[in-house]
């Protein structure tokens, strides 16, 4: 299966276009923060504008200043980065996951869920995968809500090309040769506390409760579609 990456001129369309597979497949450095794909406060049914000026401004665009820092020189590959992230150093690695990580994320969100439907092809998928939708739902928090600390809960197509939900610690991401969960993600939330915190403080599971709220299920949809195709 071939990893993938995010690459620059389809982040900065991502507020007029879904981003696809294939336009996520490119990305250089030195490496740009992209904008949000909507306003701060367009996804407060569950994150309020505060939290999400924060993540994004602050904390996303740290990754970024803090990758390109540590590649120095090096006309960093993020795809090449998250393939050997064994092998970098810890700072590349989780800056470069970090930066990943986020600009997926934020492509997997929308305010306009609560007026889509789930597409069929992906029900039937979810359904033959995990039983129903709420039992995908269940076993997605529960993943999400016993990441011990800091990381990340991901639905994935995995190298055998099944569904399978999995979680990583801190910024790594199932792109990493790290042995194992590894496959295509084609949803992902953070459950670092800078997600959450403000609105939620310590109540995490409510957190990824309304998160369902905000889903953009065509887009992880087109994710999953061509994730099959690898």
């Amino acid at each position: 299966m071939k990893l993938f990456s995010i690459a620059l001129g389809a982040l900065l369309c991502l507020s007029a276009n879904a981003a696809t597979l294939n336009e996520l497949n490119s990305l250089k450095g030195p490496f740009k923060l992209a904008p949000l794909p909507y306003a701060n406060g367009a996804l407060k049914a569950a994150v309020d504008a505060k939290t999400m000026e924060i993540h994004h401004d602050k904390h996303h665009q740290g990754y970024v200043d803090n990758l390109n820092k540590n590649l120095g020189d090096e006309k960093g590959d993020l795809r090449a980065i998250l393939a050997n992230a064994s092998q970098r150093s810890e700072a590349v690695r989780n800056n470069a996951g970090g930066h990943w990580n986020h600009s997926f994320f934020w492509s997997v969100l929308t305010p306009k869920s609560a007026e889509q439907k789930m597409p069929d092809r992906l029900a039937k998928e979810i359904d033959g995968a995990f039983g129903s939708f709420d039992k995908f739902k269940e076993a997605f928090e529960k993943a999400a809500a016993g990441r011990f600390g800091s990381g990340w809960a991901w639905l994935i197509r995995d190298n055998a090309g099944k569904l399978a939900i999995v979680s990583t610690p801190n910024q790594d991401n199932p792109l990493m040769d790290l042995g194992k969960d590894t496959g295509t993600p084609i949803f992902g939330l953070d459950v670092w506390e800078h997600a959450y915190y403000l609105r939620y403080q310590n109540k995490r599971p409510d957190y990824l409760k309304n998160m369902w709220k905000i889903v953009n299920w065509k887009q992880v949809d087109e994710y999953d579609q061509e994730a099959l195709k690898k």
